[in-house]
């Protein structure tokens, strides 16, 4: 394989520099042997179908966790033999049965632990607050269904919402400071019905404008009285716990974010369904601020994003100064949802070591998605994607790191850059590889920030079979594109103070089979097309651009 020639500028940069011995470095690699010259990839026709994940393939026994970064050894709960059945206690179908259910769990917890029984049937209650060691199984046919009314949900309890720390609701579902708690069953759980409720819902402002973050937590209290505005509670949302444990359960028609783990170390959440389309923000599973994580072979039907890791919002986020760190996603189907795999947009405690593999998105919107803003402080790195199906109908690969002016104001304007500070989110150290995409609106589209622009992505063995656009990089450094196949229906590629990026074995198939590169910013600089077809966008004497 013949080594093009690159001209040696005396003026480079340390980090120009460093950029042209990497592209040098990976074509020598690939100048060897003619056996060498073409990868084992994986082969993309194989990947799994969405027959094969999804909690309708939930295993009996939990896999080994295999990940690119150390996990723990994750293994069922175990409870002492003790039952007790609520119907046995005197709770009827049609009353609410609130303080029957929760006098249950707190014998059992006092008594050193056990089941907790929903019979089948139809079953009315409030708030529930889970106990160390008491598993809430829910048998099939089961249905248990939440009020809709605030005396339901009193007194506020320790929660976050949307990344803040507050006192209100907090969830249908709800653990504070417990170890050793699950909710399991066939039975079907159901969100709040009508009432102040869904009727309260703050609507002033952005939470990080309407929460006087500047006060101690116990003085944002948010209950609903005179008429004033609560936040609507999550459905499960074990917070502070340890050893957390849900398995099969159903969700149906929540009032806000499903699945929510605040702040708790050792996660396992399997055989899950979770369906809330058409209900704003409502996201399926949100893992916020927590550690060790397993989610696998859960479906996801929903009206927001569907699996997503998040990490505190703005200042309060980074008083607090939590990651979401060590999680895996395996098996699991994504439905309808805003994103498949979305990562922010509250970032302020940052999202490191996130590993999905073996996953299917089927008429989701974005596929692989990132969101942050200039307020929310944090980011995201370390974050692994591999072995992949996406049939979306939006982009497959999404940074959205300005947001929009109705929640940030100026802030999501491009231009002027800020002076970064702690507020300053970033997004590095990013792996994609062995994506089978059927269909999207758009291959990859970055929207980056100026003053931190999103660094150090690979995409390798990437498959993309019917794209209506192509390619957008804004504000973007350290790009690698190895081993791809795009077939677009437009030929045009964008960068905007984007550099140091690399097509190597990137085959496009666009019309007339011409490429276009459309180059904006006095920082786009260093993008190189190696082993390629077309070798290089229309235009360009070498397949080598340096901006002069």
């Amino acid at each position: 394989m013949e080594i093009p020639k690159l001209e040696i500028n005396m003026k480079l940069t340390l980090k120009e520099s460093v950029f042209y011995i990497l592209v040098v470095c990976l074509l020598v690699s690939c100048s060897g042997e003619k056996v060498a010259e073409k990868a084992a990839y994986f082969p993309l026709d194989s990947l799994m179908t969405k027959e094969q994940v999804g909690a309708a393939n939930l295993p009996d026994e939990i896999a080994p966790v295999k990940a690119p970064f150390a996990m723990p050894e994750f293994k069922k709960p175990v409870f002492p033999d003790l039952t007790v059945n609520i119907a046995e206690q005197g709770a009827k179908e049609g009353e609410l049965v609130t303080s029957i259910i929760q006098a249950a769990i707190d014998e059992v917890s006092a008594q050193g632990g056990g089941k907790v029984l929903i019979p089948a049937g139809k079953w009315k209650t409030g708030r529930i607050s889970l106990k160390s060691n008491v598993n809430l199984h829910l048998t099939e046919g089961a249905e248990l269904y939440f009020s809709g009314q605030l005396e339901d949900f009193r007194p506020a309890v320790f929660t976050r919402h949307e990344g803040v720390e507050v006192m209100s609701l907090g969830a249908c579902i709800y653990a504070y400071k417990q170890d050793n708690i699950a909710l399991t069953g066939k039975g079907t759980l159901y969100g709040p019905e009508e009432g102040p409720v869904k009727d309260q819902m703050m609507t002033e402002d952005v939470t990080e404008k309407f929460v006087p973050v500047d006060k101690p937590v116990e003085e944002r209290v948010y209950e609903g009285y005179n008429g004033e505005s609560i936040f609507l509670p999550m459905f499960v949302s074990p917070t502070e716990c340890t050893n957390v444990y849900i398995e099969g359960v159903t969700l149906e028609r929540t009032a806000f974010w499903n699945i929510v783990p605040v702040y708790c170390d050792g996660v396992i959440i399997r055989g899950v369904t979770v369906n809330s389309v058409g209900i704003p923000r409502g996201d399926g599973i949100d893992i916020e601020s927590s550690r060790n994580v397993l989610i696998e072979y859960s479906t996801l039907n929903n009206g927001d994003d569907c699996f997503t890791m998040k990490a505190g919002r703005g200042k309060d986020g980074i008083r607090v100064n939590r990651p979401t760190e060590n999680v895996v996603v395996r098996y699991c189907l994504a439905k309808e949802g805003h994103g498949g795999i979305t990562v922010g947009s509250e970032t302020a405690g940052k999202i490191k070591n996130l590993y999905i593999h073996d996953c299917v998105f089927d008429n989701t919107g974005v596929g692989i998605r990132f969101k942050t803003r200039r307020p929310r402080g944090g980011g995201g790195e370390n974050l692994y994607y591999e072995r992949l199906r996406m049939n979306l109908r939006q982009t497959a690969f999404r940074w959205d790191m300005l947001g929009q002016e109705l929640y940030v104001g100026e802030l999501a304007k491009r231009k002027p850059a800020r002076s970064v500070d702690e507020l300053t989110p970033k997004f590095k150290n990013i792996t994609i590889k062995d994506v089978l995409v059927e269909t999207a609106s758009t291959f990859v589209n970055i929207n980056g920030i100026p003053e931190s622009p999103l660094e150090n992505l690979h995409m390798e063995n990437v498959k993309v079979k019917d794209s209506r656009r192509f390619f957008n990089a804004d504000d973007a450094r350290g790009l690698t594109f190895k081993h791809i196949e795009v077939y677009s229906q437009d030929s045009l590629m964008k960068f905007l103070d984007t550099r140091e990026v690399v097509f190597k074995d990137a085959v496009f198939h666009v019309p007339g089979g011409k490429v276009f590169a459309q180059m904006k910013g006095e920082l786009t600089d260093s993008i190189l097309f190696v082993g390629s077809n077309p070798e290089k966008p229309k235009g360009w004497t070498s397949t080598f651009y340096q901006n002069q």
